[in-house]
This record gives structure tokens, sequence and C-alpha cells, in this order.
């Protein structure tokens, strides 16, 4: 929007106003704004505004400028002649007074005259000064953003111009000689103590006041506003792509808990909005606050991006790597939130240079730990040179992010000692489209975005590839657990059995077969192997299959244990298998053998038998066996270890005291194994049980029924 401006000069001669006249005259078709001639100064540099009409005019300046402070220096009356003079286009520090902090004062006389007819309340429309500033027309104090010291505050994103309203009025209220409007501007400014990445440049006036009518100034304010956000449409537009992947990737995570990069990438994405909230939206939030919040959240959007490469990179298979990234985090966290509390302490005390090269130390902290991208990439170049084409680019995307993210962090730092100009550089527009200015750190920041999110991606992809192989792996193991654990089995001559099988997972590392052998002989075996899941049901296979091999040659327990640890030796890969093995006749005679394993109860007793030494550990043990006779109604338990460490939810152990009583009552396998899993289950839990039947009875199997209990 156009703004025509006149200002005072101090001389002037016949060429120079048919000059102004001239311009006026053609610019008055198009601009259709109020006129305004020069008038003599009062006892200092005055600007005079006449016939303003529906315009606005720039308060450019000179104003008169002062260092210090008193409040002498808000009346109308007092003689600013001998102050210097600066513009109000400019900071004071680049008008001769760089570095400058602390109280300073710009006055202006003004002389405002309304049209006639028209009205006389006109209004000031403020850009943003720096830090705290207090507005005197005539002494009077008609506005102020933030509190001065002794306990300051000022306001960040305060950029966005502020309307103050001169003087109340209507043009009936006064006579149309009255209708000039006259007096002093003074305006008492404050700035803060710099900190490590001021240019020393700042202070005070940051653009030219308006002054017009409240409705002109009003409209043009919204004039401002408009092309503002025309000006940032090109920033919200990354900042909501941002905020697009982030709740995509919260709510993934939410229905998939054990994807941590999920969790990590919600981190990564949402945290650029916080920050756009703090210091992009021009909301006044006090600087102590936004500047206590804006150092942690950006540690936690690095954080993110660290474990994001860890796993997109394939290298979180590096224990120690993780640790160390891990310390880093704590560093980086620490720092950033450490120097964040820095900016809540009074900037207006006389020790706050402690503070200050406090925050150059804490700063410098959390920048050594912004080049741990770098590293990152290093390591993955390093460690797998034929990456596929997303990781190619999210490598590419990283160094590039990650260079310029401490470039512009430590370029800054201390430029008012050394005036270097690559953060200048660095963020100025490479190009601009539909006005909005594009730099390196923007452009950076999409590739990077872009790079992650077709990397989490593709990587979730495979992940579900493998996670479909593994349910079907998984499948498979329960087909092979069910002739593992038989549903079924063939009767035993003169018992009556039931079975009951509850894995701690999907698939577990228990097992029991009953095998017939000649002459009415039963063969019956019951393991249990180390570790759980999918590795022991492996385990339990080569088990099995070995015992089906060698029941045809030898059917001593003792014998078949001894051959079975012989061949299970070296070949379990650190694990290990307890097992107890009985030969059963009709007659109640019962012959057994137990490889380190739980001796079973004979109703509500033990039975003695030999222990020795679990299978697949030492390939030399020989086994013996034990002897007994089971009378008619006798109750014989065999069960796992998953029975003895069922563990309640204050840590208590199921026990052998609890087992024993357990056993004593004489339960079938369901209920006994139902028993411990209401206890707590922590692992497998498989029961057999034996009852002995009067000759002549049929067998009784009791399996299926157990098995729906």
């Amino acid at each position: 929007m156009l703004r025509p401006a006149w200002r005072l000069s101090h001389s002037c001669c016949l060429p120079a106003l048919l000059l102004y006249v001239s311009s006026l005259v053609v610019s008055l078709p198009t601009l259709a704004l109020g006129q305004a001639s020069p008038v003599p100064p009062s006892s200092a540099s005055a600007l005079a505004i006449e016939g303003l009409g529906r315009a606005v005019a720039p308060l450019e300046g000179p104003w008169q400028f002062h260092l210090g402070d008193d409040p002498n220096w808000a009346s109308p009356t007092f003689d600013d002649s001998h102050w210097e003079r600066l513009t109000a286009e400019k900071p004071w520090g680049e008008q001769g007074h760089p570095s400058y902090t602390g109280y300073a004062w710009y006055r202006l006389h003004l002389s405002l005259n309304s049209v006639p007819g028209d009205q006389t309340n006109f209004a000031l429309l403020v850009p943003h000064l720096d830090d705290v500033y207090e507005i005197f027309w005539n002494g009077n104090s008609i506005g102020r953003s933030g509190k001065f010291p002794p306990y300051p505050i000022w306001y960040r994103s305060t950029d966005a111009p502020v309307l103050y309203p001169l003087n109340p009025g209507t043009p009936e209220s006064r006579p149309e000689h009255e209708r000039q409007l006259s007096g002093t501007l003074a305006i008492r400014v404050w700035k803060a103590p710099l900190t490590s990445e001021d240019s020393g440049q700042s202070g005070g006036f940051e653009g030219s006041p308006v002054i017009g009518y409240p409705e002109s100034v009003a409209a043009y304010k919204t004039t401002l506003d408009y092309q503002w956000l025309r000006a940032n449409q090109f920033s919200f537009g990354q900042y909501l792509l941002y905020g697009i992947a982030g709740l995509l990737a919260l709510f993934s995570w939410l229905r998939d808990r054990e994807q941590k990069a999920l969790l990590w990438m919600t981190g990564f994405a949402l945290t650029p909005l916080l920050r756009l909230v703090l210091y992009g939206m021009r909301i006044a939030w006090p600087v102590g606050l936004s500047n206590a919040l804006g150092p942690p959240i950006s540690s936690i959007r690095d954080i993110s991006l660290w474990f994001l490469l860890l796993w997109l990179l394939h290298l979180d298979d590096n224990p120690s790597l993780i640790r160390l990234i891990r310390r880093f985090a704590i560093v980086s966290l620490a720092a950033s939130t450490s120097d964040g509390l820095l900016s809540l302490l009074d900037a207006s005390v006389s020790w706050y240079w402690l503070i200050q090269i406090t925050d150059a130390i804490l700063t410098a902290i959390y920048f050594i730990t912004a080049a741990v991208p770098l590293a990152l990439v290093a390591l993955a170049i390093k460690q797998h040179r034929h990456l596929d084409l997303a990781r190619r680019l999210l490598v590419i995307a990283a160094f590039l992010w990650g260079m310029i993210q401490v470039v512009q962090g430590l370029a800054p730092q201390g430029q008012r000692f050394t005036h270097w100009t690559l953060a200048d550089k660095l963020h100025a527009p490479l190009f601009h489209l539909y006005g909005n200015a594009v730099s390196a750190p923007t452009l950076a920041g999409i590739f990077l975005l872009v790079a992650l999110l077709y990397a989490v991606y593709r990587t979730s992809m495979d992940d579900r590839r493998r996670r479909s192989l593994l349910e079907q792996e998984m499948s498979s193991a329960r087909e092979l657990q069910h002739v593992l654990i038989p549903e079924t089995f063939p009767s035993i001559p003169g018992f009556a059995v039931t079975s009951a099988y509850r894995p701690a997972l999907e698939v577990g590392g228990d097992f029991f077969q009953i095998i017939p052998l000649d002459d009415d002989f039963t063969l019956v075996i019951l393991g249990d192997v180390s570790g759980k899941g999918l590795k022991a049901a492996i385990a339990v296979s080569l088990i099995v299959g070995l015992v089906r091999v060698l029941v045809e040659n030898t059917h001593s327990p003792a014998q078949l244990l001894t051959e079975l640890n012989r061949r299970l030796s070296g070949r379990l890969h650190g694990g290990f298998a307890t097992c107890v093995a009985l030969r059963l006749d009709p007659h109640g005679n019962c012959v057994l053998a137990s490889a380190g394993h739980p001796p079973p109860y004979l109703n509500d007793q033990e039975v003695v038998i030999h222990g020795s030494f679990p299978l697949g550990l030492f390939p030399t043990i020989a086994y013996e066996e034990s002897y007994l006779h089971l009378q008619v109604n006798d109750h014989l338990a065999l069960y796992t270890d998953g029975l003895l460490e069922a563990r309640s939810k204050t840590g208590e152990l199921y026990g052998f005291d609890r087992t024993r009583e357990l056993f004593a009552a004489l339960p079938n396998a369901a209920r006994a194994a139902e028993a411990a899993v209401h206890f707590g289950q922590d692992d497998d839990i498989t029961i057999v049980t034996l009852v002995r039947v009067p000759a002549g009875n049929a067998s009784t199997d009791l399996t299926a029924a157990d098995r729906n209990l």
C-alpha cells in the first residue's frame, strides 16, 4: 500500500516548491490522498501534516534521540534541541550506538490539521520496538508494551504493529479553528541485555510508525497483516506438512505401541509446530517463557531425529552406539533446558554478565550435540556401503540439514565481535515463490521431511513383510506344536490319562509324548526346553524327532535319555532341556529316569528318583533308572517347572508347598494347570496325570475335555 509522506524542510525554494506541486498533481488522481505542506518548526525539528484526508503518513523522523532515562523527557515543554537525531527506519544499533542496552528516549514534535468538515480523531500505528516501550502524547501515557525493570517483561513475536489512539473527540466537539492537533510524541524504550546471538545492531525502532485517522490506520494495518500472511504462506504450508506427518505418525504409533520409530517421527514432525506457535504466529509471548520452552523443544526434535536415523539407517543393532546416543540425548536435553531456564532470570541485575557466560557455555554444549546426525550419517556410510534409494536420499538430506543446523547455530554466536555475515547469507532467500522468500534452511527442512517420510514408509513396508513372514512361521510353529503336544494319544492299558498344556507365548518349549511299545508297554516322556517362543519350539521338534528315532532301538528310559543327551550336546546353542521318561506296563510297574527334571508326585508325595544333569550340557553323562509300583487308584502327576515358577502380582512364587497341596487333592491335569495360571503364569506349564485303574477297565483319555476347561 502506498503511503504519502511529507516532512518539513528547514529551507525551501521556488523550484523545489514547483516540483513538489507538480508531483502532487500527478499523484493525486492515483492516490486520492490528503495533502501536507511544510510549516515552520517549533523549538526542535517538527513535522506538520495538513489536510491528511484518508491517507496515512509515516513518522520517519528525524526523531530527537537521547540515551538514558529521565521522566521529564516525556513533557512537551522539555527542550530537546540539543539531542541527536535518528531516523525511525532503522534501530539505534545501526545509527551509531551498536551493542547499547538500557534506556533511551525518542521525541517528535507534530502538528496535525484535519480537512475542514472532517473528524479530529487520530491514531498511531507503532511497529515493533526492541524491547520494552511506553508512548507519551503531550506528557500523557497512551500505551505501552511490556514492563520496565526492575522486573522487566518483554514479548517475542510482537513484530505485528499496534494501534494507539492519539486523541478522543469528534468534529462537532471542537470548533473549526481548533481542528489543529499539535503536541509532542515521546517514546521511552528499554533494551534488554544482549545474548550470545545478538549482532549488536538492534534497539529501539525497527520501522517507522504511521499516523492517520483511526479507520485509515486500521485499514492500513489490515493491509500489512494481509501482506504478512501472504509472505508467510509457504512457511505455513511447510509447517502444515510437518503437522500432518506428525499426526499420522502419532495415530499409527497409538495403534501399534511397539513401533518406537513412529513415536520418534511424531516428536520430530510435531515440534516445529510448537516452535511456530512460540515464534511465528505474532502471539505476544513473554520472552522469558518462549526462551525457556524453545531450546528444549528444539532438543526434543534433534533427539527424535537421532533415534530415527538409528532405526532407518540400520544402526540400532549396536548396543554401544545406542547407549552413546542416549547419553548425548541426556546432555542435549539438560543443556537446552538449563539454557532456557536462564532466560527466566532477571535481565536487569548487575551480574547478568555471568548469566550470559553460562548461556554461551550451554549453547556451545548444545551445538556440539547438534552434530550427531553428521556422525550417524558417516557411520552408516562406513558400515553399509550399499544403501538402497530411500536410505541414500535420507543420508544426503540428513547431512545437508545437519550441516545447515550447525552453521546457522554457530554463525550468529558472538557476531557483534566477529562481524560475520554468514548467518545472514544463509537465511537470504534463494528465490521467491508467489511473494514468499525460500531460503536454504527451508529447502533442507522440506527435503529432510520428505526423505524421512519415504524412508519410514519403505522401512514400515519391509517390517510388515517381515511380520507377515514371521506370522507364517508362527502359524507353522503352532501346527508343529499340535504334533509335539498331541491333542489325542493312544490309550495306556491299566491307566486313565489327563493332560493340560498352557504355553506362556503362542508356542512354547514344553513337550510330552506317549508312545506304545511291544507287549502292552507304554513310554511316557515329558520335558521342558530352556527359553520360550519359536526358538524353544524348534528345539522341541528336534528332541521329539530324536525320541521317535531312538525308541526304535531301546525301551530303557535311562538308555533313551543317555542317547538323547549325546545327540543334543552342542546343538541347543547354549540351551538345555530337562526331561523325565517312564515306561509303564498294565500291572502298575513303572521304570523312571530323570535328566534334571522335577520329580513326579505319587498322590501327595514326591517320588524319589536318581537326579542328574539336564540334556545337552555334557555329552558323556549316563543316566540311572528308578523303579516304582502303582496300586489301583494311585495318582501319578508329571509336570514342568512352569508350575513351580508361577508368580503372583506381588512376586511370590507358587513353590513346592503349594504344589504338594495341589496334587494331594488328586486333581486332573486341567484343574491343576488352571490353579497355577490363576496364581500368575510366568512360564510354559504342562501337566500329565496317570491314575491306575482296576484290571479289565478301559483306559480313559480326558485330554480333549481338559483342554476345554
